[in-house]
């Protein structure tokens, strides 16, 4: 009898906190409407997150739908004077704007759904704000690394995730069609978390939803990402690329723990201790937010990153391919506070950045730009010195048979291309992209800019000069946000531009930051880029004519099939 009464009270505490679910669900829906809508509450007279901290203690699993909205609002002017301005653009992106959630709900009362829709048809207008900012601004709430944020600072930064998903990330339809039903668990986890570990997980595995490269750094802002992420303490003896669900051994970087562990150069690393490398991507996947598979694996090859290791310990159980032969060896991996290990672990990182980042095709019928390397043009000089420097470098590349773009990397320099390529070689309107910024006068829609100083610069006198050479574009997975948006406008600029390589992060467009409390700073896409035809490039990435692929050898060569590529194209 006394069993059953256990089993009884525990099967009633489980169906209060499932039952909880919804309730905070509710809340957390209706306020974020408010948040982004009410015009005391969007307009700043009334403080959202000091509504939603008190408001959210007295939801219990008693409430319903009504009752939350009741507890959330009953203090909130319900009366409005000034109706929402209507719409001035003939392009407004709106199909992320879906209020379906109460306007179709059968637990919604018609009050309620009227108090809503009336909140909708006078929401505040954000073009009245004197800081455009203030849409995505958010407060700092720090705590201890080792603290566990309490429940309702838990149930927060839930919310402002969830507010950043609805109002936003312009690219929500593109996002998995479930993720309200995935959230909705996540925050039933995040109930019962006892450890700020455990709620960090819940953190990573909401972000990864996003799926936009923009986001994939915030696993960088979590503190015990040691834990659950990737071996922060500990380096592989060997570098490697990840293809076809295994770890090529690119490079031996510890000879004698290599040597002890018999692995050599053109080994395939098949399993990490029992777990095969394509059960272990599918994992960090659910973690690590990216655009595409593509840019995932690149970052998971990457030996800096050091993210494809399941584990946080010094030696790892590797099952072996060698030729013919299979093995499994248990290696010793690089202690990072180890001085002399560190040491050679650093060099060897720094050189292989630096022979990445300062790359050069060298031709004479070639003129080569590396994307993250043009400031060099004019680092020595005066500011009134650059347009002669420019236009002579300019003028020289204009004679050569073939010009290439690496954009395999990030834009040192935002000129080089804005003004100084569109200013001898582009028509003198180039539009090459639609820019969808947030619509201040209803948020959670986007609106097309077509003000001509978003796409090309103004530049009196401009003659374009004409170019019948070859051009080649080169892009890979580092080709993101800006380094995507000018291969696009180099695109339109040069129509007989070949654009080669593999797929780009899939991530145009300027970065918003917000603020979660813990401390933490979620990064993502802000605004909409699209080719001019309304194709798209968030997750798809840049047009690409040519794909580039690499097989094992290529990488053990340390080949360049890009470049091979641009030369064998000029004979």
């Amino acid at each position: 009898m006394k069993k059953t009464c256990i089993l009884l009270i525990f099967f009633i505490f489980q169906q209060s906190i499932f039952a909880q679910k919804d309730q905070y669900y509710d809340f957390i829906k209706t306020w974020n409407f408010i948040k982004y809508y009410h015009p005391d509450v969007a307009g700043k007279k009334i403080d959202a997150d000091s509504l939603f901290l008190v408001k959210v203690k007295n939801i219990n699993f008693q409430d319903d739908f009504n009752s939350v909205t009741n507890k959330l609002t009953v203090n909130l002017n319900k009366k409005f004077t000034t109706p929402a301005p209507a719409e001035t653009s003939q392009d407004i992106f709106s199909k992320n704007q879906n209020f379906d959630w109460f306007r179709k709900s059968k637990k919604v009362n018609q009050k309620n759904k009227d108090f809503l829709n009336s909140i909708y048809e006078n929401r505040y207008n954000f073009e009245l704000s004197k800081d455009k900012k203030s849409v995505s601004e958010e407060k700092k709430y720090a705590f201890p690394k080792e603290e566990n944020l309490t429940q309702e600072y838990r149930l927060l930064a839930l919310a402002k995730i969830q507010g950043v998903v609805d109002y936003l990330f312009p690219h929500k339809y593109l996002m998995d069609k479930n993720f309200d039903t995935f959230f909705k668990n996540m925050l039933n986890e995040s109930l019962t978390v006892n450890t700020r570990k455990d709620f960090e997980i819940i953190l990573a595995k909401l972000v990864s939803k996003l799926e936009d490269s923009h986001a994939f750094k915030f696993y960088r802002e979590l503190n015990y990402r040691n834990d659950f992420l990737f071996s922060a303490s500990y380096y592989s003896p060997f570098d490697y690329k990840i293809v076809d669900n295994y770890l090529l051994v690119t490079d031996i970087v510890f000879p004698e723990i290599c040597t002890k562990a018999n692995i050599k150069k053109g080994d395939r690393i098949t399993e990490i201790n029992g777990e095969k490398i394509s059960q272990i991507i599918d994992k960090k996947s659910r973690l690590l937010s990216v655009s595409n598979y593509e840019k995932l694996i690149y970052e998971l090859s990457s030996y800096q990153n050091n993210l494809i290791w399941p584990d946080n310990n010094s030696q790892k159980l590797l099952k072996i391919k060698s030729g013919n032969k299979t093995f499994t060896a248990n290696t010793e991996f690089i202690n990072t506070l180890d001085k002399t290990q560190v040491n050679i672990l650093s060099n060897y990182i720094n050189n292989k950045n630096q022979k990445w980042a300062t790359r050069e095709l060298i031709n004479k019928d070639i003129a080569y730009f590396n994307i993250n390397n043009t400031l060099q043009f004019i680092n020595d000089i005066g500011d009134d010195k650059i347009d002669a420097k420019m236009e002579s470098i300019i003028l020289d590349a204009s004679k050569k048979k073939a010009m290439v773009f690496d954009m395999r990397g990030y834009p040192d320099w935002g000129g080089f291309i804005f003004h100084y390529v569109y200013k001898y070689f582009s028509p003198a309107e180039n539009y090459f992209y639609k820019y969808y910024a947030p619509n201040l006068k209803n948020i959670g829609t986007f609106v097309y800019l077509k003000d001509s100083y978003h796409y090309f610069p103004e530049i009196k006198d401009m003659k374009t000069m004409p170019y019948s050479g070859k051009v080649f574009i080169i892009v890979n997975p580092e080709t993101r946000s800006a380094s995507e948006w000018y291969t696009m406008s180099l695109q339109k600029i040069f129509p007989q531009s070949i654009t080669i390589g593999q797929q780009t992060a899939g991530a145009d467009g300027d970065v918003v930051r917000v603020n979660l409390p813990g401390n933490y700073v979620l990064d993502f896409t802000g605004n909409g880029i699209f080719y001019p035809d309304n194709s798209q490039t968030q997750q798809t990435g840049v047009r690409i004519d040519e794909i580039i692929k690499y097989k094992n050898q290529d990488f053990l060569d340390q080949k360049d099939l890009e470049f091979e590529r641009v030369v064998n194209g000029l004979k």
